[in-house]
């Protein structure tokens, strides 16, 4: 199965746009990660399952209401909001990483893309003075951690049948770090929404801030 078809298999009526984007994201990632190495070499010929599909797992817990305004800590070579970006045109995407290196490659694949809805920031997360509807991340330190660091960052405005919050991709066991927040986190399992082996441990986390 092709990269665009795992999108189709479980994402129908996109538009030309952003099936082009989609399409597109494969040979950009490698031609990028050749130059700058931001995903493992393992990984790249996994681009669609364990990266853009992984993202858009976020995509199924919720569709971002237009005018919705996103972070992405910790964002890599732009995951997950380069994926989160393309499905939801409607909505801006902030994306930060302390990491040079790494947003040079969100900036020319989403120039690449033509996404005017993605702006890269070069900055440690703490540091931004702009709130944002919801926080997206994948698993850059654990939980109450990025949640000390990043929740002053989240408004006040609601906008969305989901209240303002973090949406936070792991995997494995995770009991522990949840364990303070009870009633205000709810865990989907990946697994729910896509049937491939890779994401039988992998979860969304949300917490409601």
């Amino acid at each position: 199965m092709s990269g665009i078809e795992i999108i189709h298999k479980y994402f129908d009526g996109l538009s030309p746009a952003q099936n082009e984007c989609f399409t597109k994201l494969g040979g950009l990632y490698n031609e990028w990660n050749a130059k700058i190495n931001v995903i493992s070499r393992n990984d790249i010929d996994e681009l669609y399952t364990r990266h853009v599909l992984h993202a858009l797992a976020i995509a199924k817990i919720i569709r971002f209401s237009p005018g919705t305004s996103i972070v992405d800590v910790g964002c890599g070579g732009g995951f997950p909001g380069i994926p989160l970006a393309i499905m939801f045109p409607g909505t801006q995407f902030t994306l930060v990483d302390s990491i040079g290196k790494k947003i040079r490659v969100v900036e020319e694949i989403s120039l690449a893309l033509g996404l005017d809805n993605v702006k890269a920031v070069n900055q440690r997360a703490e540091k931004l003075q702009n709130r944002f509807d919801f926080i997206v991340s994948r698993a850059v330190t654990q939980f109450p951690r990025f949640v000390a660091l990043t929740r002053k960052l989240i408004a006040g405005k609601q906008r969305n049948t989901l209240p303002n919050g973090i949406l936070y991709l792991k995997g494995g066991h995770f009991d522990e770090e949840l364990a303070g927040y009870r009633n205000k986190v709810k865990i989907h399992a990946i697994s729910d929404f896509f049937e491939e082996p890779f994401f039988e441990t992998k979860k969304v986390v949300y917490l409601k801030l």
